[in-house]
């Protein structure tokens, strides 16, 4: 099959009426708290991260309050989420470096986030797109499978595919259009065992399995 711009239009389309009502599944109430959910969520479901922020941000609720926990008790309360290591060394430098540079704050520009400690263009931009209401298209591990498969973006790299999804979907619908990729490979375009016959897209996927 040969996905041409009017079936990746229809793609969309059915994609945004199947998906218009989902939400972020990562709970949080302010950028700095979306900032450490998304950093953390790296090779851990978004389940397991909210039950880890609730209990973090209850004790350390800000930039400072991290700092002043100390990195061995940073540590302990991530542990559950994997990789704990590297994420609470990153998480303390990033709460160093909101403190010293930004007085506290999360900043709003794209670069600027880039600049902070463990922070990709998939955690700048899932910032900029949900906490500042900027247009930005985030490619994690579902968004990238979903987009080849259905060939919609092809890439071998998050970068290539984040570039095709930006040159296939209108600008207005980046963000929401982020969001739809996601629900879509968690409830049906799954890694294994897609549901194929369940699929609202079949008939216009390459690589349905019949």
């Amino acid at each position: 099959m040969r996905i041409t711009k009017k079936i990746k239009a229809e793609q969309i389309k059915i994609l945004g009426e199947v998906y218009k009502d989902t939400k972020p599944a990562l709970i949080f109430k302010n950028p700095f708290e979306l900032l450490i959910a998304v950093i953390l969520s790296a090779q851990c479901t978004d389940k397991r991260v909210n039950i880890t922020t609730a209990r973090l941000f209850a004790k350390a609720p800000d930039p400072q309050a991290i700092v002043d926990m100390g990195i061995a008790e940073l540590e302990n309360e991530i542990r559950d989420c994997g990789l704990f290591r590297n994420k609470a060394k990153n998480i303390m430098a990033t709460c160093r470096m909101l403190v010293d540079e930004f007085n506290g704050t999360v900043p709003e520009d794209y670069d600027t986030l880039l600049s902070l400690p463990g922070v990709g263009r998939k955690t700048a931009n899932v910032v900029c797109s949900i906490a500042f209401n900027r247009p930005a298209i985030a490619v994690d591990t579902h968004v990238f499978r979903v987009s080849n498969r259905l060939g919609l973006a092809k890439g071998d790299t998050p970068l290539k595919v984040e570039e095709g999804l930006m040159a296939a979907i209108p600008k207005d619908k980046w963000s929401a259009a982020h969001h739809w990729l996601i629900w879509h490979g968690r409830r049906v375009c799954r890694s294994r065992n897609p549901l194929c016959g369940q699929c609202p897209l079949n008939g216009l996927c390459p690589s349905r399995e019949v």
